[in-house]
């Protein structure tokens, strides 16, 4: 079974992702600070692959992936890093960016060496559905690698169903069409979840762009199966002197009022 699905099985509500680019705020912070994340709470972990062109981020993860490329990460540098990953974390992890720096490692060779790592899943904004069906989706299930599409609240039933019955692991619903890090009203996000609950889709439901503390986690975690963090996170690393003390205390934080 996957850590995916070993996951949702065991805590179907609730569920924190915490996103964090890679190589950030040091180049060889990734793996300390995911120690600290699992130690912390944290249920999931999303780490973001740093490129110079990220379609769906604002400006906080947008600096960070400078800075990440500026300290001299890339993917190899990365699955170099997390060669060592499962002798501790006991998490899944998944990796999210963009298809251009992928292809640019060659598609199956990125697969297998996540496999290899123990990466269990994968999010990729910019690969299309048909590309993902008629080119790729082959290549991660040989590889054991789930796949997580986006969906918004202006998609349609339909293509929500269609996504979700591309999607293994977990359907990641944007609050909004917006960059990640924006103001959101939690009551029009909370009316599109409950729509999407309604259409009792396959895999569970995480929310993200604009949860960004315990009061914005626990308006939405009622609605979905949890929730992700990414932005505020980002900022909590780039304004604390040590990265480690500054997760712990974050996820404290986000964590407090959740039993």
């Amino acid at each position: 079974m996957s850590r995916l699905k070993e996951l949702f099985l065991r805590k179907n509500k609730s569920v924190l992702n915490v996103y964090f680019t890679a190589g950030y705020p040091g180049l060889n912070d990734t793996l300390p600070v995911m120690n600290t994340l699992q130690d912390a709470g944290v249920d999931l972990i999303e780490l973001g692959m740093p490129y110079s062109d990220p379609l769906a981020d604002g400006p906080v993860i947008q600096e960070s992936s400078a800075i990440a490329l500026q300290n001299g990460m890339s993917i190899s540098t990365l699955f170099n890093q997390l060669k060592s990953m499962r002798n501790t974390i006991k998490l899944p992890v998944v990796l999210m960016g963009y298809m251009n720096p992928v292809l640019q490692y060659g598609f199956e060779d990125f697969c297998k060496k996540a496999a290899a790592v123990g990466v269990d899943g994968l999010i990729l904004p910019d690969l299309p559905p048909y590309e993902f069906e008629t080119k790729y989706r082959a290549v991660l299930a040989e590889n054991g690698l789930d796949f997580i599409f986006l969906v918004t609240p202006e998609t349609t039933e339909e293509r929500v169903r269609y996504l979700d019955s591309l999607s293994s692991g977990f359907l990641y619903a944007v609050s909004s069409s917006s960059t990640t890090g924006k103001e959101k009203n939690f009551k029009v996000v909370q009316e599109y979840l409950i729509r999407l609950g309604s259409y009792k889709l396959g895999n569970p439901i995480l929310v993200g762009f604009g949860i960004k503390d315990s009061e914005t986690f626990q308006a939405v975690v009622p609605y979905a199966n949890g929730a992700i963090i990414g932005s505020a996170f980002i900022s909590a690393l780039t304004k604390g002197n040590d990265p480690l003390t500054a997760t712990t205390e974050f996820i404290a934080s986000v964590l407090k009022e959740n039993p």
